[in-house]
Formats: structure tokens, C-alpha cells, sequence
């Protein structure tokens, strides 16, 4: 028996807790805990005023860890909450748990039954899968009329959530919360007569369907759409570059590896244990994960373990401050966990949202930047960095490296063109230490808050 949709808007963290040990003592299983996910969500694409796609769907992800005597684990999926799903699971963990891996125990976070943060986070009611597809249609509608050289608007989507994370184990630990959210993304197409096909998109993110900006979604896809458009081949150089707030958020997150304790452990990061108080970034570079700003839509109030998440200082006046844990890893450390575990045998840990900017207190490096002002671009010119492609292949995540084609601008005297094709190289240690300053008050993203970033003496490849 799957979950059902009233199912899983009735889920009560409690009275599963209260079930679970029940059947938890009846399986001879004295220590135990459940990680659950649950959501209902729909979607809509169209192609050119007609319906591509209409999806509605529930999803339920249910994962359950077992200590056997000897403090080993054994973890299994499901997705029946009945008590028979439920006697199941628990006998499957612990006939697992005789094959734990003796090297990676985890254990109950130490933070799992502390207060949790006070999220406000308003439920918006769905709206019909009708309505979020005339929403997109007259989206569609309207960026195809900003300008006749877009002919299609190829990838699109609507869409809308209302999901259920749960985590409870058999200390008392007991944590619930619901959200609603939705997202519509616009990547448009353009083509003009002997020209290469240009393209660019937007996204927008909000609580509700009828909460999100489709008005400034549409607006924004058109100008960086239309943008591309008059474009030139680039000369192979060095380069002073402006990194948008999308693009050197999307850096970073490549690199994340930097911050987590988990890869430090493992040694596939660029950091060591030693490395905290080291400088990383020029003196007045700060970096924070904080999944609970307000404008982060799904933010989450604890992670995977039950921790409760909060703002960490990662880099602060350009030093290393401190990595992203797990309960397993801060353990390894002797820290506190820092609310950004998943849940498994082996614990995963990763980001939440970043927020970039000027230290406070610093000089904020180079002042009154402006990349259209009339003497940015003096000499070779000024490359602004859109949006960069192949992160997953292009990035050497543990050597430091990246060799990254990318959409942007050639800014001479003031005035912008579109490069043609390029791609940009370095290593993420010289770029972080090469940063000139910060240009303009910090963008919201869907992941994160950053302004724009100039990097001098970066290298960047033409398309010959």
C-alpha cells in the first residue's frame, strides 16, 4: 500500500513515533530511526500555445535505520506506513544491520530534540492544473512577442508542490513540516537569419502558483534572450571578468566540496582538517550557508538527522571559519552537527543556500564598480559571465581545476556585445584570491544571495 494524497496530508510525526515503537518492541528492535517525505505535485509544459505536458504525481520517500546490539546499522526504503509496511521494514533493518559497516556508525544527532527555528512559511492552497497551464500559456505568449527573431520558448515549466518532511527516532526526537512551493522557468530560443540560435531563461520561485512573478520571469528571459543575440567571436586572453550572481553562485556550489567535512573525511576535498584558519579568499570575501534566509522559499528547519539548521560562517575576512557537518562527522571533528546531514548508512552532507558579499568591516574591496560605466572594458575589454554550462564535466571538484564554456558579454568603452562561444579556466583557489570586489546590492537566486563578482586575470579560451 502506497501513500495516498490523504494520507500524506494527515502524516502526524507523533502518532507514527508512538506506533513505531510499539511495533519497535514487539520486533526486538530497541533503537531506531525514520526519515519520511511526502508530497503531491503538479506540472505543465506547452510548445507553442498547445499542452506538451500535464503531470500530477505523489511522491513518498521513507527511510529507516536500525542499531542492532553490537551498534551497527542496517537501513531500508519503503513507502507503507501500515503497520504491516511499517513490521516489515524494521525486521528488514535489523536482519540489514549484521552487515553494518563497522568503519561508518552513525548515531543520533545530539541536536535532534533541540527547538527548532521559527520558519514563516504561509500554505498556499493548489490552484487547478488548468489554471497553471493558462498561466504558462499567455507566459509563453508573451515572451514569443517581445521580439521576432524568438521562435520557440523550448524548455518551460509550471509547477507546484505540497510536500511533508518528517523525522522521529526512538529518543524522543519528533519533527514535522509542511510547505507549499512553486516554480515557473523560461528559457527562450532565438534565431536570426545566417546567425547562430541564441539562448537564455529565467526562473522564479514562490510559496503559492499564484504568488510567483510571472510578469518579471518573462521580462528577464526576454532581455538576456535578446541580448545574445548581436554577438562577435572573443580573442584568447586574460581577462578582468564580472561573474553574475547566478554564475558565481553556481561556481561555488561546484566547489562545495571546500566546505564539506564529509569529503574533507573521505579526501576528496581541496581542504584538510588543518585548513580551517587558513586564508581562502582575498580579505574581504564572506561566504555564509543559511538555508533560513527569508527569501529562500524551501527552506528546511532541520535536516536529514533531525539537526536544526542555521546561518554558519564558511569563509569570513577570506579565512576558512568552519565545514559543513553531519552528526558523524562533527563527532570526527568534536564540533557540534551543523544542520546539513541527508539520512542513510553513510551519512551524506551538502549545502543550503549561500550567501555571498563584502565582510562587514572590510573595505569591500574596489569601490563604485560599474561594468557599463565608459571606462570599464579600457584596454582588452571586460568579459561579464552570464551563465556557465557543463559543471558537472567540466569541473575538477578535488584538484581544484575548471575549464567551463559560458554565455556572456564583451564590454568595450562601455558597451556590450555577446560572445559568440568561449570558455573560461582556472582554479577556484587563485580565482578566490584574485577577486577585485563586489558591483551592485546582492541578487535573490533560487540558490542563494550574491552580488555581482569581478575576478581579475582569468583565462579565457575563444572559439577559434
Amino acid at each position: 500500500m502506497g501513500i495516498t494524497e490523504s494520507a500524506a496530508a494527515s502524516l502526524d510525526a507523533e502518532v507514527l513515533r508512538q506506533r513505531l515503537d510499539q511495533l519497535a518492541q514487539r520486533e526486538g528492535v530497541r533503537r531506531w530511526d525514520l526519515g519520511a517525505s511526502c508530497s503531491t505535485d503538479t506540472s505543465v509544459q506547452v510548445d507553442r500555445g498547445e499542452a506538451k505536458q500535464m503531470k500530477g504525481a505523489q511522491r513518498s520517500a521513507i527511510t529507516l535505520r536500525v542499531w542492532n546490539d553490537d551498534g551497527l546499522v542496517g537501513i531500508t526504503s519503503t513507502s507503507d506506513l501500515s503497520d504491516a509496511g511499517l513490521a516489515r521494514a524494521l525486521a528488514g533493518a535489523r536482519d540489514a544491520s549484521a552487515y553494518g559497516n563497522v568503519d561508518e556508525v552513525p548515531d543520533f544527532s545530539p541536536l535532534a530534540t533541540a527547538p527548532l527555528p521559527v520558519l514563516e512559511q504561509p500554505l498556499r492552497p493548489a490552484v487547478s492544473i488548468l489554471s497553471l497551464l493558462d498561466t504558462l500559456k499567455e507566459a509563453e505568449r508573451d515572451l514569443l512577442g517581445r521580439h521576432p527573431a524568438i521562435g520557440t520558448v523550448p524548455y518551460n515549466g509550471l509547477a507546484q508542490r505540497s510536500s511533508d518532511r518528517l523525522y522521529i527516532n526512538s529518543a524522543g526526537a519528533c519533527r514535522q513540516q509542511r510547505l507549499t512551493t512553486a516554480s515557473l522557468y523560461l528559457y527562450a530560443r532565438a534565431e536570426e537569419a545566417g546567425r547562430k540560435p541564441r539562448s537564455s531563461g529565467a526562473v522564479r520561485l514562490a510559496y503559492g502558483a499564484s504568488d510567483l512573478d510571472v510578469a518579471g520571469c518573462v521580462q528577464e528571459a526576454a532581455e538576456r534572450t535578446i541580448a545574445h543575440l548581436d554577438y562577435a567571436p572573443i580573442a584568447t586572453g586574460r581577462y578582468t571578468c564580472v561573474f553574475t550572481p547566478e554564475a558565481f553562485l553556481d561556481l561555488i556550489g561546484a566547489f562545495s566540496s571546500l566546505f564539506n567535512a564529509r569529503a574533507v573525511i573521505d579526501g576528496v576535498s581541496l581542504s584538510r582538517r588543518e585548513s580551517l584558519g587558513e586564508q581562502l579568499a582575498v580579505p574581504f570575501f564572506s561566504l555564509h550557508d543559511n538555508g533560513l534566509n527569508p527569501a529562500n522559499v524551501g527552506a528546511a528547519a532541520f535536516d536529514g538527522e533531525g539537526t536544526p539548521t542555521g546561518r554558519l560562517s564558511l569563509v569570513e575576512g577570506g579565512v576558512l571559519r568552519h565545514f559543513l557537518h553531519s552528526e558523524a562527522t562533527a563527532r570526527a571533528f568534536g564540533v557540534a552537527p551543523t544542520g546539513h546531514a541527508g539520512l542513510g548508512a553513510k551519512v551524506s552532507v551538502g549545502p543550503d543556500w549561500f550567501e555571498i558579499g563584502p565582510t562587514p568591516g572590510s573595505d569591500g574591496g574596489a569601490r563604485g564598480l560599474d561594468r557599463f560605466a565608459s571606462g570599464a572594458g579600457d584596454g582588452d575589454g571586460l568579459v561579464v559571465i552570464d551563465s556557465l554550462s557543463a559543471l558537472h564535466a567540466g569541473v575538477k571538484a578535488s584538484q581544484g581545476s575548471f575549464s567551463l564554456p559560458f554565455d556572456g558579454w564583451l564590454v568595450e568603452g562601455g558597451t556590450a556585445r555577446s560572445i559568440e562561444a568561449a570558455t573560461v579556466a582556472g582554479d577556484i583557489r587563485t580565482l578566490l584570491k584574485a577577486i577585485v570586489g563586489f558591483e551592485g546590492q546582492a541578487k535573490v537566486t533560487p540558490d542563494g544571495l550574491c552580488p555581482h563578482v569581478w575576478v581579475e586575470g582569468l583565462s579565457i579560451t575563444g572559439d577559434a
